[in-house]
């Protein structure tokens, strides 16, 4: 499967992005798929995921209650909101998928990743 993130770009404190990845192929509910990111000189580290149905997500402690993880399986695409977003949350957010029924949290876990996309929250 090959992943395409989009959306990223500038945006003010407490503002929102809406993040999209677009997979390729035709087994796209037989993935799992997961939002990670990673800040300038830190490790990627695990944002959200969401279950091959979307019935079960998963979130970062930092990120709940903020971001929201969905997928539209007809579509082939998953979704990345994100609201109140923080400087802290400034990174590029990486798209990636794993065909399990098991919904991990690590980098190691997932087979496919896309190029990312960079998302920028300054005044």
């Amino acid at each position: 499967v090959q992943l395409a993130e989009s959306g990223g770009g500038l945006v003010q404190p407490e503002g929102s992005l809406r993040l999209s990845c677009a997979a390729s192929g035709r087994t796209f509910s037989s993935y799992v798929m997961a939002w990670f990111r990673q800040a300038p000189g830190k490790e990627r580290e695990f944002v959200a995921a969401i279950s091959r149905t979307g019935g079960i997500t998963q979130y970062d402690d930092s990120v709940k209650g903020r971001f929201t993880i969905s997928r539209d399986n007809a579509k082939n695409e998953v979704y990345l909101q994100m609201n109140s977003l923080k400087p802290e949350d400034t990174a590029v957010y990486y798209c990636a998928a794993k065909p399990s029924v098991l919904v991990g949290t690590t980098v190691a876990w997932y087979d496919y990743w896309g190029q990312g996309t960079r998302v920028t929250v300054s005044s």
